[in-house]
């Protein structure tokens, strides 16, 4: 099993967090610094997990703990690419339906935007559920 990889990418006020690889027990502390280090210079978070292969509940538990720490902080924590056959923890915990989902890194940081209209864009991108966020 390789290593999962982790990259970060500055767009805007968003920094886009881009996971490669397997999301398990024994990538959550990489994975949990690499979204510590990102959040520290942006309060705008995406994660792009559209090359995951697998993600266990440790991977969500890491999740959930950096979206609240962002919505507390009056920050932003949206999930794009999530495809279902290799996250689909996210579905199980029912996850999917609390955090914001988005297809694709252009629709998330379409959403993310610090412009007035982009406060109404995470519902309405979230009532898809899995539909949208299925397609590879």
């Amino acid at each position: 099993m390789a290593e999962p990889r982790f990259s970060v990418e500055s767009h805007d006020a968003c920094a886009v967090v881009a996971v490669h690889g397997e999301l398990d027990v024994t990538s959550s502390q990489q994975f949990d610094d690499c979204l510590t280090e990102a959040s520290a210079s942006r309060e705008r978070i995406i994660l792009d997990l559209s090359d995951v292969d697998f993600m266990d509940t440790t991977a969500l538990a890491v999740i959930v703990s950096h979206w609240r720490r962002q919505v507390a902080a009056d920050g932003m924590f949206l999930l794009a690419g999530a495809r279902y056959r290799y996250t689909k923890a996210l579905w199980i915990t029912g996850l999917a339906d609390r955090l914001p989902m988005y297809a694709n890194v252009g629709e998330a940081l379409t959403a993310a935007r610090p412009d007035p209209g982009a406060e109404a864009a995470p519902r309405g991108a979230r009532e898809s559920g899995g539909s949208d966020a299925t397609a590879s």
